[in-house]
């Protein structure tokens, strides 16, 4: 576990300069039999078939991955309780989360450290540093209505609503053994705040980052400016790094200028493949989408706009995740990293 708020600066100096985040995670599980038509979505499989998650984990990692994402995005003790699960089965359901994440860093640094695996043919990759980040998804994931991609929650749902709602799973995650924590895809100023004010109320240990999405590249998807949401992000001391999920391509750009107008803290994105997402369907509609070959070659762009850790979100796959490491590899060694 990284106790140091510059676990983020630490490791892109390690790295030269430039991580990779993992990719989509429902999306594989899918692909290898799970069946995610559930309230609980990828969180399911904690308790069904959590040697799929692992295998996951591992399929990313040896893609070229240095950070894994927990499969905690929809695990909520509320979500749990709805299902039937205690409190206490829950939060060893959350805890269960990291540690499977844990447990395929650890076969993956054996085996590679074996030679088991031919590691993207790169020998120094066999020692690249490697973060378990807890992943918690806005209360819009919670409903389980598509409200994460719409930000609106209705005047009922206050500051003080989303503290409450989160507040135990934050705590629970941070003592969890993750190295950092991943506020992900969050659609709106007033869940960052929540967020934030958990994060100082509750003393959290580790550091953690803030990952907004959008959906016409200027604001957050419930309408607040992305420059807005950013700087709260900036403002809380344990947030170490700010960026982009779930997020068109050809979008991203534009939001990490913006971004980098209102923090000197790390950028970090990892966009969906640019598809939509039809919540009554509750499926991803494929005619928009970008081909892996076409995602990967943003990447150069991403990296000079300001983006220093980058990923792949919702319908990214290990291939993805191994062509991006592949493309910032190729340019870390002309690459002078200082870090901030």
């Amino acid at each position: 576990m990284v106790e140091s708020s510059a676990a983020i600066t630490d490791l892109l100096r390690q790295c030269g300069g430039y991580a990779v985040i993992d990719g989509g995670l429902a999306t594989e599980l899918e692909r290898h039999g799970a069946d995610l038509n559930d309230p609980l979505w990828s969180a399911k499989c904690l308790v069904t078939s959590p040697h799929l998650i692992r295998r996951v984990h591992l399929d990313y990692l040896e893609a070229g991955a240095n950070i894994v994402i927990s499969a905690s995005y929809q695990a909520t003790l509320q979500g749990f309780v709805a299902k039937g699960i205690s409190r206490e089965e829950g939060e060893a359901l959350l805890r269960k989360s990291v540690e499977i994440a844990r447990e395929a860093r650890d076969i993956y640094c054996d085996r590679a450290s074996k030679g088991s695996w031919d590691v993207i043919g790169d020998p120094k990759a066999l020692k690249r540093p490697l973060l378990v980040a807890a992943s918690v998804g806005s209360y819009g994931a919670y409903l389980a209505d598509g409200s994460e991609y719409s930000g609106i929650y209705g005047d009922a749902v206050t500051l003080e609503t989303l503290k409450d709602f989160h507040r135990r799973r934050v705590q629970v995650l941070a003592d969890s053994g993750a190295d950092l924590i991943a506020f992900e895809t969050i659609p709106n100023k007033l869940e960052a705040m929540a967020y934030a004010e958990i994060l100082e109320e509750e003393n959290i240990k580790i550091p953690a980052w803030f990952s907004f999405n959008s959906k016409d590249g200027i604001n957050v998807v419930c309408g607040d400016p992305i420059s807005d949401c950013a700087a709260i992000a900036d403002s809380c001391d344990r947030v170490v790094a700010v960026g982009i999920n779930c997020t068109a391509p050809r979008y991203i750009d534009g939001l990490v200028r913006s971004i980098k107008k209102v923090t000197t803290k790390p950028i970090l994105i990892y966009p969906n493949s640019g598809e939509t997402y039809d919540p009554d369907r509750k499926e991803w509609v494929p005619t928009t989408g970008v081909a892996e070959g076409d995602f990967v070659s943003y990447v150069g762009k991403w990296r000079d706009s300001g983006a220093s850790l980058i990923g792949g979100c919702c319908r990214t796959t290990p291939n993805t995740i191994r062509a991006i490491s592949k493309s910032l590899s190729s340019q870390q060694d002309s690459l002078n990293f200082v870090a901030p």
